[in-house]
């Protein structure tokens, strides 16, 4: 398996991947420090976002919802989706999905 942070965007209203939609991954050191951004590719996932050995710490995945909405040609209700989570074992794989529509999102730790 591979270690690191990974992401899947589904738009829920669609049924469908959300193509397109740009991360950017960070970590807090005393400040929020990026570590990789990307878009989602055809199936919603963005695999390749950490270049760098996964370590223990808290993280931010934030996704521009308004880009990516605007580009669909439909408005939203919320900008952007940040979803902080803590790294406890660098040696695990961290996937977290989000679940979004116009005027919702959720996210879970996926596997």
């Amino acid at each position: 398996m591979a270690v690191g942070i990974t992401t899947h965007v589904l738009d829920t209203s669609r049924g469908r991947p959300a193509a397109g939609v740009p991360v950017v991954l960070e970590v807090w050191e005393d400040g929020w420090k990026e570590m990789g951004r990307g878009l989602t590719d055809a199936d919603g996932r963005a695999k390749q976002l950490l270049d760098s050995p996964l370590r223990a710490g808290v993280w931010r995945l934030t996704f521009d919802l308004s880009t990516w909405f605007a580009l669909q040609g439909r408005e939203s209700f919320y900008p952007m989706a940040c979803i902080v989570f803590h790294v406890r074992d660098a040696d695990q794989h961290y996937h977290v999905p989000l679940l979004l529509s116009p005027f919702g999102y959720s996210t879970y730790r996926g596997s």
